[in-house]
């Protein structure tokens, strides 16, 4: 069985209004930063609804050779790549170069178990999704792309694994990234994924089993200090 298959639900959804503010912080490139959360809504989707990893593995190789596709083809009527192709690939970001955030959600097809290492590899692909943002949104370099990305992956990964001894792992590396990247005034450009980051930091203070008060003032405020300061 996929492993995704035992998990409640990976992914900040497209409805979640946390989301949809953060998003704003992406001031003209939002859509653009849309389309590459769109692309990690639908491989967490896939991974949701297949049972055998075979299966798993075959529709997840089919998003890896359309994603590298979109560098010398038309995308196919494929809402999802359609919008990368529009939004993503005229910012310099290939579509080869998104191939890393399939290989993380692969992890889940190919353990049975999410040891460390195989979190850490989840963490290290998907999180690769705020370095392609980065690049769309004209990031310094300064800012901590890779830390926040696999705290994020990991973050939201933790909060619905229900095999206790994985989600404790993957909220300890989780902590820690984010922990490094809440150290760090981000650029006013990357201040969308600041946030972002900032909200797994605050789902992670959540105790296990309690869903995270979304929207709530407290919240909402320390995002807003965000957008004024980078911290």
């Amino acid at each position: 069985m996929v492993k995704a298959c035992l998990i409640r639900g990976v992914g900040m959804t497209p409805e979640n209004p946390e989301r949809a503010l953060a998003l704003t912080y992406a001031g003209a490139r939002r859509d653009a930063l849309a389309a590459l959360l769109a692309l990690d809504d639908a491989l967490a989707l896939l991974l949701r609804t297949t049972r055998e990893p075979a299966l798993g593995q075959m529709r997840l190789a089919w998003w890896r050779e359309a994603l590298e596709r979109l560098d010398h083809a038309p995308p196919p009527a494929e809402p999802v790549l359609r919008a990368l192709a529009e939004k993503i690939l005229p910012h310099g970001v290939t579509g080869a170069s998104l191939v890393p955030i399939v290989h993380g959600w692969e992890v889940l097809v190919e353990e049975e178990t999410l040891d460390a290492d195989a979190l850490r590899r989840f963490g290290e692909g998907r999180g690769h999704l705020f370095v392609a943002a980065g690049r769309v949104l004209g990031a310094a370099s300064g800012d901590p792309l890779v830390e926040a990305g696999q705290g994020w992956a990991l973050g939201d990964l933790a909060q619905n694994l229900q095999v206790a001894g994985e989600a404790a792992e993957a909220r300890r590396q989780a902590q820690a990234w984010l922990t490094r990247a809440a150290a760090v005034r981000w650029s006013r450009n990357a201040r969308a994924l600041g946030a972002l980051s900032h909200l797994a930091r605050l789902d992670l203070a959540v105790p296990e089993g309690v869903l995270p008060a979304t929207g709530a003032p407290r919240r909402v405020l320390r995002m807003l200090w965000h957008r004024l300061t980078g911290r």
